[in-house]
């Protein structure tokens, strides 16, 4: 192989995942571009449309936007932004109207130091696990926000991510992009890709810009993936035996009220064949129904989605719909030769625990860490690339078969089927195994940018009623910090209950006065 250079980084496709990961590559080497020794240039279509779906983000948003510069009273005044601080599953359990739990984004006092799922499992408290440990479901039920007016910009009382308006986004990050990181910007179909001889991707070939060359091409052409699967050829692995949602009906709903509250979480609410997600912004309520087309019908899907917007508070008279069709998967590779996917065009998963963007921030934050300085590295980086995201897709298909795995429901055979022993990673079967006599534990999760940690595991294993027969008692020593932990808990949430402010009139501060730069 010729040992070049990179000196040009082609991104092909432009919404969230386009320019998101424009903005992570060009702001880690912003002396480079400035030196004029690397170029960074995004070709996007004039009339392909943004997805727009994924409106959650993880609080890993936080470090990525500041990271690349951005402002945070910026970026919530222009994108619509509402704070997030994680989910509550309704529903989900046995289907009664009692039956929800939350994972939320906090990580509990003392739980670096002691497992207080085990403490929690030898008490019996009625007192959920989320609620024992943290204030954050309290905090979510009344709507509260996660900081106040006096807190920094991306500073937290308690731990956030982000609601936000998905074409809002795509169009905040292009402009700052554009104006602030020196991205170059083609507004091009791409009609033709020419491949080198050693099948490398040489250039592309548009309708209106001629022809478009670089030394290292990333894929954000979404679900059509037309470099890395159209050109390059690299299979999809489908996972629709694991999780068998394909489909989605989205919409926006308008709130009944000017000060209707904002929720402060992810609402997921399970339903006959799939679950309705509801997601509170500013200024509306993004709301979608995620079903599986074997299971029912677009028609019932539809039905049950008027009815639930219809019991919530909305007004289902003037809706539009979208049908958005998809099957779960991802690429059996995801950087070959000189070309990686980021996004859509990488793979998806269901909606279910908002993944999508968290994958194309640590997409992009390990291409722009690792970019290779010469022709020579990319074999050994896109390895690398490779072993770590098959990895990260295997253990998220893990975490969200989990949801549906430990369902008691009887009302459909969506649920029922979903329980089959033959439908579960064995992963995860042989974890389920060990998890019957322990709590999920450190251990369990120990390499290098898991994507999904032992309390995230531990809030759903115990939302969902999963069953752990602790084998050996816990020592008393650590059951009376475990005790005062709870205790400490209880005053902090009184506390907190007391100072924070309901999500709506923090966002009204924020758009008057902004947050204070750190």
């Amino acid at each position: 192989m010729t040992n070049n250079l990179i000196q040009s980084v082609v991104i092909v496709g432009g919404g969230t995942a386009g320019w998101l990961t424009a903005g992570i590559i060009a702001a880690e080497h912003q002396h480079k571009i400035k030196q004029g020794e690397l170029q960074i240039t995004l070709c996007e279509s004039p009339s392909t449309p943004i997805i727009g779906v994924g409106e959650g983000t993880w609080p890993t948003m936080r470090a990525t936007l500041k990271k690349i510069g951005v402002s945070e009273t910026a970026f919530i005044r222009e994108c619509d932004v509402a704070f997030k601080q994680g989910s509550k599953f309704l529903r989900w359990k046995d289907g009664s109207e009692k039956d929800f739990y939350y994972h939320p984004f906090s990580v509990p006092q003392g739980q670096s130091s002691i497992n207080l799922a085990e403490h929690w499992l030898n008490t019996n408290d009625p007192m959920s696990f989320s609620t024992a440990f943290h204030p954050q479901e309290a905090i979510c039920e009344a709507s509260l926000a996660p900081k106040t007016i006096t807190t920094a910009e991306y500073d937290a009382i308690v731990n956030y991510g982000y609601h936000l308006n998905a074409g809002r986004f795509a169009e905040f990050l292009r402009k700052h992009c554009l104006t602030n990181l020196h991205v170059d910007h083609i507004l091009a179909e791409v009609t033709e890709i020419t491949q080198q001889e050693n099948g490398h991707i040489q250039s592309l070939i548009t309708d209106r810009a001629g022809i478009i060359t670089g030394d290292l091409f990333v894929d954000c052409t979404g679900f059509t993936a037309m470099l890395l699967g159209e050109t390059l050829g690299v299979e999809k692995i489908s996972i629709s035996d694991i999780l068998f949602t394909n489909c989605a009906l989205a919409t926006q709903i308008a709130y009944p009220y000017e000060d209707s509250p904002i929720a402060s979480a992810t609402l997921s609410s399970a339903q006959t064949a799939g679950w309705i997600w509801d997601i509170g912004l500013p200024t509306r309520r993004g709301v979608g129904h995620v079903f599986a087309k074997e299971y029912q019908s677009i028609d019932h899907a539809t039905q049950q989605l008027i009815n639930y917007i219809d019991e919530t508070g909305g007004d289902s008279s003037h809706i539009s719909i979208r049908e958005i069709h998809f099957n779960s998967g991802y690429r059996k590779e995801f950087w070959k030769h000189n070309c990686v996917a980021v996004g859509l065009s990488a793979g998806f998963l269901e909606p279910l625990e908002a993944s999508a963007l968290v994958m194309v921030e640590l997409s992009a934050l390990m291409i722009a860490e690792q970019l290779p300085r010469t022709t020579s590295a990319i074999p050994i980086i896109a390895k690398r690339f490779n072993e770590r995201f098959s990895y990260r897709w295997e253990r998220a298909v893990d975490f969200l078969k989990l949801h549906y795995l430990l369902n008691q429901r009887n009302d459909s055979p969506f649920w029922q089927d979903n329980r089959q022993p033959s439908t579960t990673p064995l992963d995860l079967s042989e974890r389920l195994l060990l998890w019957q006599n322990t709590s999920p534990q450190h251990y369990d999760f120990d390499r290098t940018g898991e994507i999904f940690h032992a309390l995230s595991y531990q809030y759903v294993l115990y939302g969902m009623g999963f069953k752990t027969n602790l084998v050996f008692s816990t020592p008393a020593e650590i059951q009376k910090m475990a005790a005062e932990l709870v205790m400490k808990n209880k005053m902090i949430t009184r506390q907190l209950l007391d100072i924070l402010p309901t999500q709506r009139k923090l966002l009204q501060k924020i758009n008057l006065y902004g947050l204070s730069s750190i």
